[in-house]
């Protein structure tokens, strides 16, 4: 019988958005693939420092043995590396205590389509262009920034963020504000408060966390609990009254999030500083490169952010 990965929360990964591979592709750049293939092979036994991307693997992958009985969740390798440069990746899971057992290794042929083939709600790539063509194509991908934050060993609670619009829903409010600028998208959104937003690419992702959520929130101690296994928190530019909208699109698909920050222009990072998430997505890099330095940061290249000039 073949492997229900259907019911999972998959995620397909890079090598180099779990893994630092700075210095190997600095070699593959300057000196070609086969100095590249030669130096994984002759280091296979040294393990990479861990990538951007690490913490949020690493406690995405917690939740299996928060909930055994469900074990929720699947990260595939999917990399452009060959089986034999691979073998590197491969050696050094186990010793990072990383529950990671499907592996994909393309020999430089773009890993995103076999998204499907596992039913991957995300795919983080640490590739600017390949992440573009993936979500032009229509899968929910993710270009990592490059960040330097220290992983806490003693911190196992995952916590996620999201920007709200061109995240978790589409950009029908932001055409409007490139249409109209800020008093258009407020009219626009309070007219259409009780009209739910359309999804995004990543709310198939937040619907799969919000199945694990409710697993604990089948458990009344844990209502609540600032120590429970995942916190989802959606940090957005709306304030009151745009909120609404958003409150009534969240509603719609039952989903609860444990912290909601309606900034209203307000500097993101402040707010991430304190809320330390393992991940952050948003549609702006303006908002992502100021962070990254202390959060590791996800770019969805998606919707009108993405294609056209905004007025400021």
């Amino acid at each position: 019988m073949a492997y229900p990965i259907e019911r999972k929360l998959v995620v397909g990964i890079t090598s180099s958005a779990l893994f630092d591979f700075t210095a190997e592709h600095e070699i593959f750049q300057t000196e070609g693939l086969e100095a590249f293939k030669k130096y994984q092979i002759a280091n296979r036994k040294k393990p990479p420092a861990p990538g951007a991307a690490f913490p949020f693997i690493k406690r995405l992958l917690g939740l299996n043995r928060k909930f055994p009985e469900q074990s929720p969740v699947e990260v595939v390798i999917l990399s452009r590396n060959d089986p034999a440069a691979g073998a590197r990746i491969m050696d050094a899971i186990p010793g990072y205590d990383l529950d990671i057992s499907r592996y994909f290794f393309l020999s430089g042929t773009s890993p995103y389509p076999y998204m499907k083939a596992v039913n991957a709600c995300l795919y983080l790539s640490t590739d600017k262009d390949e992440v573009k063509t993936a979500v032009a194509e229509g899968h929910p991908a993710g270009y990592v920034l490059p960040c330097a934050a220290v992983d806490d060993e003693l911190d196992t609670q995952l916590r996620i963020a999201f920007d709200f619009d061109g995240i978790l829903v589409d950009d029908e409010a932001e055409q409007q504000y490139a249409k109209g600028g800020l008093d258009l998208f407020r009219h626009h959104e309070i007219e259409h408060s009780a009209r739910p937003l359309k999804d995004g690419p990543l709310m198939p992702l937040l619907q799969k966390i919000s199945i694990v959520q409710q697993i604990e929130r089948d458990n009344p101690q844990q209502i609540n609990d600032r120590d429970k296994a995942v916190r989802v928190a959606i940090v957005t530019a709306r304030n009151a009254p745009a909120h609404e909208r958003m409150m009534t699109t969240l509603a719609h698909h039952g989903i609860e999030v444990d912290e909601l920050f309606l900034t209203g222009g307000i500097e993101k990072k402040n707010i991430l500083d304190v809320l330390r998430p393992q991940i952050f997505f948003d549609d702006q890099l303006g908002h992502l490169e100021p962070a990254s330095g202390s959060t590791p940061c996800v770019h969805i290249p998606f919707g009108v952010r993405n294609t056209s000039p905004l007025p400021i």
